[in-house]
């Protein structure tokens, strides 16, 4: 090797050293920077990693402890004659949370027969004994006011052994969620049938058994699948736990995101990253019922629903393990964009989204093709009212009245069951008779009016006018339309459902000043009369401007006679009947002694009406009214505070109202009743204020009282007296509600003596009378003059 190679060989060598070098100090910073950046990674996601442990750990803790409150009707009692049929039957076993099967064999089952239904009790003294519900075939109504045939419960079996009622378990109204405007039911996912489950998994993440939170597999298939574009939608790649994970802990990121309509970065890694956690601190079961349990699937009015148990209830009105294959897809369908896909917004998109999960079904082998293409060609058929059936404004009302009694207690941890007075059977019957008595009322309405015709509301309230429990309370047509409680806060004239309080006034002021002039028998004239009053002269007008000259007290109001009632106001004096109105402790106005005053010209609720009325069939004693039966918590029970009832009368006194009352129903403006078939002993009375603004209709049984109106929201004119408007609604329901009950008499007090009148003079009857009736007196005020104008 020459000089000049081995010169050259050995500045080749030198630069190559002198390279190497200098890549050795410029890589033994990076190599620095990238150790220092692991190391900061590491803390980071160490650190991120025991905070979100933390919060995981607390809110898993939290949900595994969580107590929903439960509210409870009263407990679910089929008796024979009740008007209802197996479809009825199946509806309140949905309530208590009964399985359909094939056969039932096990507690908490049922099956249906031809014409029967066969239960096996869950619980109580008839514990897996097997009861049998036997219909009768379809008969044709007699009333046109309630459409379709009759169906009654003509026969309950025992083990072999005839009984006249069955008794089962009370059903769940719903669950009281803390904090916002929530349905939810928690459900055992081993409660839950597999076809809910399988449904959910196969659209929703069908690899959720085999990845770790994330699916990496799934997010390459998604990403392949959107840039392909071969689906006229973006398929999503998040698993369920991401899903919960998201909904659970990254609430406040997700509204933002709904704020801002943009997807952040952030929020999918740390979505990510809490679900690879959270797989860590829970079983995949746990987690999977966790999701169930908690999925937004949509609102109903002001309520979100939460679950596949609640949805399953919101929307076809059933207990979720007797869901259908083709209503469990739909359910799963709905996850993915609870306002597109749910069947009361757009029937169409729900049914294609549902037979889609059908689909996917049918791809991971749940289920086979050709029962996937059978329950696609099923028709969706939903509950518009299945959010009514929970009774939504009884329990709005209920709550305000438990926070009132026990602040503070549904947000203990401990397990809590409030038992009610609602019973569902009634309340079902109560939702019917609004629903088509409002359908009546607004073909009457739109045959009267021009253009469009606006929409009538209702309210009806049933108590037990002995214990003051309330049994049923619709506020209006659709909760899910409008929350505003009508049989509460709405507050309108009760008109001529006031005029029996004028009349029990005048005989309480004859019982105290020991007069016999003032008796259902007394005879006043109906006839046009000004009154006038500080220096203002008032001249109202019978209903129509009919007028009868001499009658009977009992005519009067009978026939809800304005005249006749104010003369009777005017002889008993206008600050007496003002002054027994004040005992009642009812309403929230002091009233003042005016004329007016005898035709209801202030104003009530529905509530207080009801209120008020509990005096007569309870002997002049009011009866105040409650929600609220008793409360279980933590091993205690708890009894709501007993209010003490206001005595207004005598029972005496009371009575002799109550027996008029009759005679509104036998024969006055409450006849309609009659001819539509209800034959019980009732009393009653209708109510119609000023241009005929509201209808009212007020009527009860020894066991039973009702009171409904109809109005507009507005306070415009309804245009309908309450007669054509809420007697029919009143009627239809206390067919429902007494049906197969017993026909109770209203039983004389004390004090109370029968004597056989002319009804036309008021006076002794004699042979010659030709209308004759038994009319009821306080003792000592008896007529003692024969009738005159019936002699030969």
């Amino acid at each position: 090797m020459t000089r000049r190679a081995r010169i050259g060989r050995t500045r080749r060598l030198a630069r190559k050293t002198a390279g190497a070098l200098r890549r050795r100090r410029l890589l033994k910073p990076l190599v620095t920077v990238a150790a220092i950046g692991a190391l900061t990674l590491s803390g980071a996601l160490g650190y991120y990693y025991i905070q979100f442990s933390r919060i995981i750990d607390l809110r898993l803790h939290g949900e595994r402890d969580r107590v929903i409150p439960r509210v409870f009707a009263r407990p679910l009692i089929f008796s024979t004659g009740q008007t209802l049929g197996p479809t009825g039957a199946v509806a309140r076993l949905n309530d208590i949370g009964y399985a359909e099967r094939g056969h039932a064999d096990l507690r908490g089952e049922f099956a249906v027969g031809d014409g029967t239904v066969t239960i096996v009790p869950r619980a109580g003294e008839l514990a897996g004994r097997t009861v049998v519900l036997a219909f009768s075939p379809p008969v044709a109504r007699k009333s046109s006011s309630r459409p379709g045939p009759t169906v009654r419960l003509t026969k309950i079996d025992i083990d072999g052994r005839v009984a006249p009622r069955v008794t089962l378990d009370p059903p769940v109204l719903t669950g009281l969620v803390t904090g916002g405007r929530e349905k939810r039911r928690r459900v055992a996912l081993d409660a839950m049938p597999a076809r809910i489950r399988e449904a959910v998994l196969a659209i929703e993440d069908r690899r959720f058994y085999y990845h770790p939170g994330v699916d990496p597999i799934r997010i390459v298939g998604a990403l392949a699948t959107n840039l392909a574009g071969s689906r006229n939608y973006l398929v999503g790649a998040s698993t369920i736990t991401q899903q919960l994970a998201r909904n659970f802990f990254l609430s406040e990121e997700m509204a933002e995101e709904q704020q801002t309509r943009q997807r952040s970065l952030r929020r999918k890694l740390l979505e990510q990253f809490m679900a690879v956690i959270l797989e860590t601190k829970a079983t995949k079961d746990e987690i999977l019922e966790l999701y169930l349990n908690d999925v937004y699937l949509g609102h109903r009015g002001s309520f979100a629903v939460h679950g596949v148990a609640e949805a399953a209830r919101i929307f076809f009105g059933k207990d979720v393990t007797n869901l259908s294959l083709a209503e469990s897809a739909l359910v799963a369908g709905i996850i993915q964009s609870p306002y597109n896909h749910s069947p009361f917004t757009n029937i169409e998109r729900a049914k294609e989204r549902r037979n889609v999960v059908l689909r996917a079904m049918a791809d991971a082998d749940y289920i086979s093709p050709d029962a996937a293409a059978r329950a696609a060609d099923e028709p969706i058929s939903v509950v518009p009212g299945a959010l009514d059936n929970e009774a939504p404004y009884f329990v709005d009302y209920m709550r305000q009245a438990f926070d009132e009694a026990w602040p503070g207690l549904t947000e203990r941890a401990e397990p809590l069951d409030i038992y009610t007075t609602l019973d569902l059977n009634l309340q079902r019957a109560a939702q019917d008779a609004v629903r088509n008595g409002l359908a009546r009322v607004d073909a009457l309405l739109a045959r009267r009016r021009r253009g469009r015709p606006r929409r009538a509301q209702a309210a009806l309230l049933a108590v037990d006018p002995r214990s003051g429990d309330i049994l049923a309370m619709v506020g209006g047509r659709f909760y899910n339309q409008s929350q505003f409680n009508r049989a509460v806060l709405a507050r309108r004239q009760p008109g001529s459902t006031f005029k029996p309080f004028v009349y029990l006034a005048a005989f309480e002021q004859a019982a105290d000043n020991g007069l016999a002039d003032l008796t259902p028998a007394t005879m006043v004239w109906d006839e046009p009369t000004t009154w006038t009053f500080d220096d203002q002269e008032w001249a109202p007008k019978n209903y129509e401007d009919e007028y009868d000259g001499h009658i009977t007290l009992r005519r009067a109001l009978a026939l809800s006679r304005n005249i006749a009632t104010i003369k009777v106001a005017e002889q008993t004096g206008f600050n007496a009947v003002a002054g027994l109105w004040r005992r009642t402790g009812v309403g929230q106005q002091e009233l003042k002694g005016y004329p007016s005053i005898a035709l209801g010209v202030f104003e009530l609720s529905p509530l207080e009406v009801a209120t008020a009325y509990t005096l007569f069939p309870n002997g002049g004693v009011i009866a105040p009214l409650r929600t609220i039966a008793r409360v279980v918590t933590g091993g205690r029970t708890l009894a709501p505070a007993v209010e003490k009832g206001r005595v207004v009368a005598r029972p005496a006194t009371s009575y002799l109202v109550t027996n008029m009352l009759r005679s509104v129903i036998n024969e006055g403006t409450g006849a309609g009743a009659r001819a539509a078939g209800f034959t019980l002993d009732a009393a009653g009375k209708s109510g119609t204020t000023n241009d005929l603004r509201d209808a009212w209709f007020v009527g009860f049984t020894p066991e039973l009282l009702a009171v409904v109106w109809v109005g507009l929201d507005d306070n415009q004119p309804l245009g309908l007296g309450g007669s054509q408007a809420a007697l029919p609604i009143w009627t239809s329901f206390m067919l429902e509600a007494l049906a197969g009950r017993p026909n109770l008499p209203f039983e004389a007090p004390e004090g109370v003596s029968f004597v056989e009148i002319d009804r036309d003079t008021g006076k002794l009857a004699t042979p010659d009378c030709p209308r004759i009736a038994s009319e009821a007196f306080l003792a000592g005020t008896e007529p003692l003059e024969l009738c005159d104008l019936h002699r030969w």
